[in-house]
């Protein structure tokens, strides 16, 4: 089955810069080498949280090599290449997939948002799909985009079959029943949110694409392999003990956050891009705490 490997648990993982602003390749393989030593499924680079919309085209090529090139190999790399015209979209996926991407992570072009009709929006997703060298995975983002795709319009792009599988952030769980029961189970779903992660496997998810899985990879890890195994108080208690630290580091605070506490949890975050803002000192302190309250730090 093609999604057989996009099960389980997978960090949008942050592009880390130094502070003159450029990209900190060598803090990237030492994160690397972190990760390598977590229960994930996979990495994803260049979506929401790696602030792809902040790199150029050659840095986001070189993003993916060095992910590719320091991953474990038995790890697929999944890529964002979501672009506003479709044209580009296709040429950053040619991009990925030379540079060593499993799939490619699509997201919803927006800019003139008021003209993606689900016509519009399903004839992009065929184009892309029909001239991308590897799988696509569509990315539904309404915080970001403003488009909330719909169960039907994504079973409509999901006919392709260069379409494996979905990352909706939504947080619309009853979308997501509804998408399970009119696709079969080699469509691939999951969760963008850790906040909603255990609700999802509970309709049919496969697994999630979670900033929390930056910073909490082995309590992401417990919960799918709680739900698989039966275990649902196990799974109940930890993503209830997970919901304010998902909350501070993506609602709440977003990247900024994500990579402050990666620097508290002893990983690289670094500064942002410009026009994001470091979070401040009272920030911080407030994440030590969620971090401690989640088990996350001792």
């Amino acid at each position: 089955m093609i999604t057989e490997w996009l099960r389980g648990v997978f960090p949008p993982i942050p592009t880390p810069f130094d502070e003159a602003g450029e990209l900190a390749l060598d803090r990237l393989i030492e994160n690397l080498g972190h990760w390598a030593s977590c229960p994930l499924n996979g990495l994803v680079v260049l979506g929401s949280n790696g602030e792809a919309v902040h790199l150029d085209r050659d840095e986001r090529k070189r993003m993916i090599e060095v992910v590719s090139s320091h991953a474990p190999q038995s790890r697929p790399i999944i890529a964002g290449t979501g672009a506003h015209s479709t044209r580009e979209t296709i040429g950053l996926s040619r991009d990925a997939a030379d540079a060593g991407a499993r799939a490619v992570l699509v997201l919803s072009p927006s800019y003139y948002r008021n003209q993606m009709t689900p016509d519009a929006l399903a004839d992009h997703f065929t184009a892309v799909a029909d001239g991308a060298p590897v799988p696509v995975i569509v990315y539904n983002m309404p915080a970001c985009t403003g488009i909330d795709l719909d169960a039907g319009t994504i079973a409509r792009i999901a006919g392709h079959e260069n379409v494996i599988g979905l990352k909706d952030s939504s947080g619309n769980v009853t979308k997501l029943a509804t998408l399970r029961a009119m696709i079969g189970p080699e469509f691939g779903i999951l969760a963008g949110s850790g906040g909603f992660f255990l609700p999802a496997l509970s309709v049919g998810a496969d697994g999630g694409v979670m900033s929390l899985a930056n910073v909490a990879s082995k309590a992401c890890a417990r919960i799918f392999d709680a739900f698989q195994s039966g275990d649902l108080e196990t799974a109940r208690a930890l993503q209830l003990r997970l919901v304010p630290l998902n909350t501070a580091i993506t609602t709440r605070w977003g990247v900024p956050g994500l990579k402050a506490a990666m620097d508290l949890v002893g990983l690289y975050g670094g500064p942002v891009r410009s026009p994001l803002r470091p979070v401040d000192e009272s920030a911080i302190t407030e994440l030590g705490r969620l971090l401690r309250s989640a088990s996350v730090l001792s």
